[in-house]
């Protein structure tokens, strides 16, 4: 037997599926009942696609995801500017897709791609619009909803119900509270909630949960003391964090979100009667 023939039998698709011949099935790929692969579409090793799922012509989809039933990768934007032009979506490795996802392929406005990294958790009915930067490591839960051109950074969570504006960025190991919508940039390791979303507090017991040193954790803490709780400007406590901690990563990472920020970052709430401490 050739070498192309023990792919092919490798690959497991349902009689019922359509399958584009341009498109690339490697090994241990699945595709389940009634679904439709289009044009150029590339999967990567032991992806396990469900019944029902649809994934549009120039989609990119890496190995070892899990995609639910009735899933929509890769459709057209739903902007009224866009013609038609050749713009992707990439999926990474190890991704759970579950049921009602839809992640739609990039305008010609931006990087010509909608990306989303690996090891993510998009429940039921997520939307991620076009032009969208995911990371890894980001839970999104059900039905979240992102505007187009929003970038999420690494090991966010983001609560169901929320809605996000279009090109806002969210910060690396933020958690946004369920049913915000959020218009503003969310700094890095923050907790953010509310209609419109402001900063709750610092996501520390998140931050420990991630394995950050008592260290590490006092120069997040200090970083948000000046950014957010000091009666600094914003421009003036950039400089103070920059002056007081200039060899750490997380105050660097502070100084950076807010210096790339297009649409101004969210300021912290007051603090209310039951609010919970910190630490809790």
């Amino acid at each position: 037997m050739s070498k192309s023939a023990a792919r092919i039998k490798e690959v497991r698709i349902d009689p019922t599926a359509c399958v584009h011949p341009t498109a690339e099935l490697a090994p241990g790929v699945e595709i389940g009942p009634f679904t439709v692969i289009g044009e150029g579409v590339r999967i990567g090793e032991n992806t396990k696609i469900g019944s029902h799922v649809v994934i549009d012509k120039w989609t990119a989809i890496g190995k070892n995801n899990s995609i639910f039933q009735f899933v929509s990768i890769g459709a057209p934007p739903q902007d009224l500017g866009y013609k038609g032009e050749r713009t992707e979506t990439i999926i990474g490795d190890n991704n759970t897709i579950r049921e009602f996802v839809t992640i739609h392929r990039a305008t010609t406005k931006d990087k010509l791609r909608t990306e989303c990294g690996s090891n993510n958790l998009f429940m039921n009915y997520v939307h991620i619009a076009h032009d969208c930067q995911l990371g890894d490591n980001i839970i999104m839960a059900n039905s979240a909803t992102l505007g187009g051109h929003v970038r999420i950074d690494n090991n966010a969570i983001v609560g169901g119900l929320v809605a996000v504006h279009q090109y806002v960025r969210i910060g690396a190991y933020c958690i946004i509270g369920g049913a915000s919508a959020v218009s503003k940039d969310i700094p890095p390791y923050v907790m953010a909630v509310g209609n419109r979303a402001s900063v709750y507090r610092l996501n520390a017991v998140g931050i420990r949960r991630q394995g950050f040193s008592k260290e590490e954790l006092g120069e997040i803490k200090r970083s948000y003391n000046i950014i957010f709780r000091s009666s600094l400007s914003t421009s003036d406590a950039v400089e103070e964090l920059k002056k007081e901690l200039p060899g750490s990563v997380h105050a660097r990472r502070f100084v950076d979100f807010i210096h790339g920020s297009k649409r101004g970052i969210a300021r912290e709430r007051m603090k209310r009667k039951g609010d919970l401490s910190e630490e809790d």
